[in-house]
């Protein structure tokens, strides 16, 4: 029993400096290929061809390759021109999955040219058994890594449970 509340507070000793600093991660099974096409469902369209911007309001996924984006409020911003995406902005509880991975944030930006996602507010990070928390998350799309940074939170498992 000693050994085991030992090898607990061992563990969860290490993890201090991840706390205060951020951590990096793998996000999901594979690279994601951010040139596939973008498919959005939602309740409602508006669309503002002036400004170049769709608001999706309602239920909205979000799929492109293996990669699902949920939230109740999402704006997409075109490129000039109208050719192609240039970002998405989700807004109000967003989930965001890739394989196994599971991320929970009060607000996601996806910028299609870079292939980078900033989750923020409360981010929640699910990977199997194992949780990651923090204020920010940003997800490298082209190598399938985040890292996540404010107040960085984590759980190891030990093994022995």
């Amino acid at each position: 029993m000693f050994l085991r509340t030992f090898t607990c507070v061992f563990f969860l000793g290490l993890s201090s400096p991840a706390m205060a600093q951020g951590t990096q991660v793998a996000f999901g099974t594979t690279p994601q290929d951010t040139d596939a096409p973008v498919e959005v469902t939602a309740d409602e369209l508006n669309v503002d061809r002036a400004t170049g911007e769709a608001i999706f309001t309602g239920n909205v996924l979000i799929g492109q390759g293996d990669m699902r984006l949920s939230a109740p409020w999402v704006l997409v911003i075109y490129r000039e021109g109208q050719k192609g995406i240039e970002r998405l902005e989700a807004t109000g509880g967003v989930t965001l999955i890739s394989g196994q991975d599971a991320a929970e944030g009060q607000r996601a930006d996806y910028d299609i040219d870079s292939g980078l996602v900033v989750m923020t507010g409360d981010v929640l990070l699910t990977q199997g058994s194992s949780v990651i928390s923090g204020d920010r998350m940003t997800v490298h799309l082209d190598d399938g890594t985040a890292h996540v940074q404010g107040r960085v939170k984590t759980i190891l498992q030990t093994g022995n449970n």
